[in-house]
């Protein structure tokens, strides 16, 4: 889902003319480093580029820009201190170098000190123009920090991207050499941190399936999908095919995560307040309402009637994809608010799931998934953070709720709702006493003989520091979206959206076909706009100027792409394969042209980013720069 838009890259490249460097320019690895002479871990970070240098030679390039950390007297005169020297006789790595030996802790009179030493007493008349000409390069430094994501001091760029692992000597040498664990890494943020790409990694699997589900292996993929997997307990067992564990038990991970979110945006996010929530809680409501009801109309209360449900959802990968791919042209607040709307919209899909397209219903399986949710409440209401009895209680509670013929994904959103949230950790206070255990372990280790590294003591305590800083809540969502993002989602696409195109799997469903085009092409935009418009209307909601209703209704058009989500719920709906089958078709073919006229009314830039709406009746252990 979210994925971090932080610059990577160097901007501006490395400029020879212009930047200080140390070793060969021609040499193959340059290291770029963003420092502050009054920042003790650029101090400590000035030790192990010595030792790169001396380890490296002639391989490597070193170059350092100045970022003067906030909240220090002294950092950004030692700045312009180090700049002034470049252009008084080319004496930059000089003073560079007797400022990180003097530093951090500077004392009144050490620049002056240094100054001296160095015979850079400054003029005022004679020198101005040096002067003004060394604090325009810290300037720029600084402009070109922010330009390229540096956010905290040191920050390194090595080849030209930045780098986000440790500091130390080995980290920074694998990451320099270019090992195969690096590249990969490397790469890898390079794919999730591209907006689109869950949106392109669904299209993969989708598109790969179809062409299995087209080809010579259209039979045995189809087996695969059959074939039964689970556990033996004796006489007995527990076992689903292959699709089932997917459908039930992967997408309930992607459940729980959607049920995070949604509780982040209703707590600290963009749905904290109730002003704030109404439009795209509207949006998604009017969203789900008008194409169930064109559906139904359509299909004339026939058998078919039953796969309402199917036009109701959106698939978020793929519409905030191509909100992404359009880039300036959305603003961030049409995202925010097509964001939110797809939440909402997914989190009452399962409900709608759970209550309307579930098998016989078990009641003392129910009760049993009552007893483990009260236990899951009484765990947070006793502020129990481990994650051990969460885990345990939501294992046994997904197999009870899918026992109960309840849909098994349920258990997910109730697994997100019962997950602690807690206000965060005094950061401060945190840092100063993981400093204080660093340092405790640093002057052990130079005291005593035969140790390497911290002790168990100390490291149980470090995670328990690290523990503190976010609660289990928002842990719990860093660990599980890549997840359902990048595994889950694609798998389930995989799973679920192979189909023969054939003229006969539309032979005798045309009344389905059209209340499915329909409803994602016509019901989801229309129902996203009117809702909205009758929200502002009210004075429920205020429409963000930032954004035109013409854009609004562009968002509402990305509503109908269902994908995903329509495939969960026709899965559910339609269990004759036939029926699945022609529910396939029409919603791939939906969902294209609902992507393509949202595209086409996002496209044009807007004149009236202004226009009214309709009246109402950066951590880890580091100097911020």
């Amino acid at each position: 889902m979210a994925t971090s838009e932080l610059a990577t890259k160097l901007d501006p490249p490395v400029n020879l003319s212009r930047d200080h460097f140390l070793g060969d320019p021609e040499a193959e690895i340059t290291l770029v480093e963003y420092g502050s002479y009054a920042c003790k871990y650029c101090h400590a970070a000035h030790e192990v580029i010595a030792t790169l240098r001396d380890r490296f030679g002639d391989r490597l390039n070193y170059v350092f820009r100045q970022l003067p950390i906030k909240g220090s007297e002294f950092a950004r005169p030692a700045a312009d201190l180090a700049e002034f020297a470049a252009r008084k006789g080319n004496r930059f790595w000089k003073v560079h170098n007797a400022l990180m030996n003097r530093g951090p802790d500077f004392e009144d009179g050490d620049l002056g000190s240094i100054a001296k030493d160095f015979n850079l007493e400054i003029d005022d008349d004679a020198d101005a123009d040096v002067l003004e000409a060394a604090r325009a390069r810290v300037d720029a430094d600084r402009r070109s920090a922010r330009q390229s994501g540096a956010r905290m001091t040191p920050t390194f760029f090595i080849n030209g991207r930045r780098y986000e692992g440790a500091w130390d000597e080995t980290a920074l040498t694998e990451a320099m050499i270019g090992s195969l664990g690096h590249r990969i890494h490397g790469a890898t943020l390079n794919f999730v941190r591209w907006g689109p790409s869950t949106g392109l990694l669904l299209l993969l699997s989708s598109v790969l399936a179809v062409v299995l589900m087209n080809s010579q292996a259209a039979e045995l993929f189809s087996a695969l999908w059959e074939k039964r997997v689970g556990i033996q307990f004796g006489d007995g067992g527990f076992f689903l095919t292959l699709r089932d564990w997917i459908d039930h038990a992967l997408l309930s991970v992607f459940f729980v995560v959607v049920g995070l979110e949604i509780k982040r945006e209703f707590t600290v996010g963009h749905l904290a307040t109730k002003r704030a929530a109404a439009l795209p809680i509207a949006a998604a409501i009017g969203g789900m309402i008008v194409p169930a009801l064109i559906f139904y109309l359509v299909t004339n209360g026939t058998s078919i009637s039953k796969g309402w449900g199917v036009p109701i959802a959106t698939d978020t990968a793929f519409a905030i994809a191509i909100i992404v791919l359009l880039g300036a042209r959305v603003p961030v607040e049409l995202r925010v608010f097509l964001t939110a709307a797809v939440i909402v919209d997914d989190l009452v899909a399962i409900g709608i799931v759970a209550l309307f397209y579930s098998s016989a219903i078990h009641l003392e399986f129910i009760a049993a998934s009552v007893v483990i949710t009260i236990a899951l409440a009484a765990f947070n209401r006793w502020n129990v953070y481990r994650p051990l009895p969460y885990v345990i209680a939501g294992v046994l509670l997904w197999v009870c709720v899918h026992e109960s013929g309840l849909h098994a994904t349920l258990a997910g959103v109730i697994i997100a709702i019962f997950t602690p949230t807690r206000p965060p950790g005094n950061l401060r206070a945190l840092l100063s006493q993981a400093e204080n255990i660093l340092l405790y372990e640093t002057k052990r280790s130079g005291e005593e003989v035969l140790r390497h590294g911290p002790s168990e003591p100390s490291i149980q305590a470090l995670d328990t520091l690290f523990g503190r800083i976010e609660s289990p809540a928002d842990k719990l969502l860093r660990n599980l979206e890549p997840w359902s993002s990048y595994v889950v989602l694609p798998l389930f696409a995989f799973a679920n959206a192979g189909v023969t195109f054939s003229s006969d799997v539309i032979t005798g469903h045309s009344s389905m076909f059209a209340a499915i085009m329909l409803g994602l092409i016509v019901g989801k935009p229309v129902g996203i706009i009117a809702a909205a418009s009758l929200a502002v209307l009210t004075g429920l909601a205020i429409k963000p100027s930032a954004y035109s209703w013409r854009q609004l209704a562009g968002a509402g058009a990305l509503g109908g792409i269902g994908f995903t989500m329509s495939l969960f719920i026709a899965a559910q709906a339609f269990p004759v394969p036939s029926d699945f089958a022609a529910a396939k078709v029409a919603i791939f073919a939906a969902s294209l042209l609902a992507g393509m006229i949202g595209i086409l009314i996002l496209l044009p830039k807007s004149s009236s980013q202004t226009e009214e709406s309709i009246p109402p009746a950066e951590i880890i252990a580091g100097s911020e720069a």
